[in-house]
């Protein structure tokens, strides 16, 4: 059995959490922060067995897409931020970050 750790972008979220369900992967839903951009994202915690990894995966990758987003970047630390001035810059968001991990066992009460 492996534990997929997807970290996907919030628009994303639902419409993979209903493909998943479709293919009756059970999967757990979690709010959280990326670093990057200080944006939301939302993790899911997937369980299943070894067969069904490829298909897990093939579901994340056709249902979490990259798109281009403008960002303002973030002011310099310890500069003069009174010459600064920010201008919006295209970053790569979206797509899926997943890791995979061994489960020794797994028991639901």
């Amino acid at each position: 059995m492996k534990l997929l750790i997807a970290v996907v972008q919030d628009k994303d979220a639902n419409r993979l959490v209903d493909a998943l369900g479709e293919e009756n992967f059970k999967t757990t839903k979690l709010a959280t922060t990326g670093g990057f951009l200080k944006e939301g994202n939302t993790t899911l915690m997937i369980g299943c067995e070894d067969d069904y990894v490829d298909d897990a995966l093939s579901i994340i990758k056709d249902n979490c897409s990259h798109r281009e987003q403008m960002v303002a970047p973030i002011s310099p630390m310890g500069g003069n931020a009174d010459s600064y001035i920010p201008k919006p810059v295209k970053v790569e968001v979206g797509g899926a970050t997943v890791f995979i991990l061994p489960i020794e066992s797994f028991f639901q009460f």
